[in-house]
């Protein structure tokens, strides 16, 4: 008898895919930043701003891009994302930092997409009792796409330079976009009465699409409180992914190679670090659990990164970065779940989009304050600091469920 694969694994291959594929793009930002910002004469502080705008563009789709996502399908939008986003890298060559601001704007809109449409295709194909796997399954392609950016970027920088180097970075974005696009026809679930009625237009009766994923995650004060959660762990998180390799190399002396292979030990201990506290979560049937352990390390292992001086050895840097990986950067997995399971059947591309929202208000938020606090005092410990303060806020605000 002829074995057939599960009807999940073709829609996580492909959503882990082109999560990946997201991931790279965004976080290749950050460290090739500091080659760009080095030739035109940028600051270092010019990293935090371009990882805001980033993240704003993210945040840009998931308040008004929701209905659209509806009506083309979740893996069609990304895909077109980040055609989009792999074509605007041409633009950095570019020696101006509003043209550069404007180019990680539209680079990030595919990482806002990358969550709703994710887990609207998942949430239908997902088993009941392996959802909280394959969640975190998906959101494992975004440190393995800043692992890839962590280790891959330095090296082609090194050996080709920074210009060339965006063209090398643009086809890597755009092969698993062109290997799963056929795949969207059988994966998306797209909502006819909408196309029909042009509701993507910019009329009065569609302003409902910009409040809609907010309002959905009020209807119930346990969503509300782990979309906030959400908020919250995105603090450190973002700050991670923005200032790591910018301090290792200004703060502590690192070569931006070295640098980058600190950044890919992080995102390393992402990928096992989601899967795990998936697994975790299933095996406990306890997200509030595994989230508050998360949520104790990554406040430990931001503080003490502050604390670390160019006398602290490699290899205890390297394992910070490692274990702050396992937590600071592997909540979002189980975080989605939740907030999908927690949702109305019929709004969890919404409530998704909502808690998504809030996550990326931070993600501009959060590296604009540190880079001020940087700025003002000159310290990154005290910055780190406020951070995981922020990290331990997550423990008072996570709802206590009986089951």
């Amino acid at each position: 008898m002829k074995s057939t694969a599960p009807t999940w694994l073709m829609p996580v291959v492909a959503i882990f895919a082109l999560q990946t594929a997201s991931a790279f793009l965004s976080r290749l930002i950050p460290i090739v930043a500091p080659a760009i910002a080095e030739e035109f004469g940028w600051n270092g502080s010019s990293i935090g701003y371009l990882s805001a705008s980033n993240a704003l563009g993210g945040l840009v789709f998931l308040v008004a891009g929701s209905s659209l996502l509806r009506q083309i399908g979740g893996t069609r939008m990304l895909q077109l994302l980040l055609i989009l986003g792999a074509a605007c890298m041409g633009f950095f060559l570019y020696p101006s930092m509003g043209i550069a601001l404007a180019v990680c704007c539209v680079m990030g809109m595919s990482n806002g997409a990358a969550n709703p449409a994710g887990s609207e295709v998942l949430q239908r194909f997902s088993p009941p009792g392996m959802r909280n796997l394959m969640f975190s399954i998906k959101q494992a392609g975004v440190p393995l796409g800043g692992m890839m950016a962590g280790l891959f970027v330095p090296v082609v920088i090194a050996l080709a330079g920074w210009r060339f180097s965006l063209f090398v970075f643009a086809f890597l974005v755009l092969l698993p976009t062109v290997l799963t696009w056929k795949l969207s026809a059988v994966l998306d679930e797209t909502s006819k009465v909408e196309k029909r009625s042009g509701s993507w237009m910019p009329t009065m009766q569609s302003l409902r699409i910009f409040v809609a994923p907010l309002t959905s995650i009020t209807q119930d004060r346990g969503l509300l409180k782990m979309s906030i959660v959400g908020s919250l762990f995105a603090v450190p998180q973002s700050c991670w992914f923005a200032f790591t390799v910018i301090y290792l190399v200004d703060g502590l002396g690192f070569s931006l190679s070295l640098a980058g292979v600190v950044f890919a030990v992080m995102q390393l201990g992402g990928v096992f670090g989601r899967i795990a506290l998936g697994w975790i979560s299933d095996y406990l049937r306890s997200s509030t659990a595994t989230l508050s352990i998360a949520a104790l390390f990554s406040a430990v292992t931001t503080v003490l990164l502050g604390l670390t001086t160019p006398e602290w050895p490699l290899w205890s840097i390297i394992v910070l970065a490692l274990i702050s990986g396992c937590t600071t950067a592997s909540w979002n997995g189980v975080h989605i779940a939740e907030v999908a399971r927690r949702s109305p059947p019929n709004l969890i591309a919404e409530t998704s989009a909502g808690a998504a929202i809030l996550v990326s208000v931070v993600n501009i938020v959060a590296p604009t304050v540190f880079a001020i606090l940087v700025a003002t005092t000159g310290r990154y410990d005290i910055a780190f600091l406020c951070v995981g303060v922020c990290a331990l806020l997550v423990l008072v605000i996570l709802p206590r469920d009986r089951r």
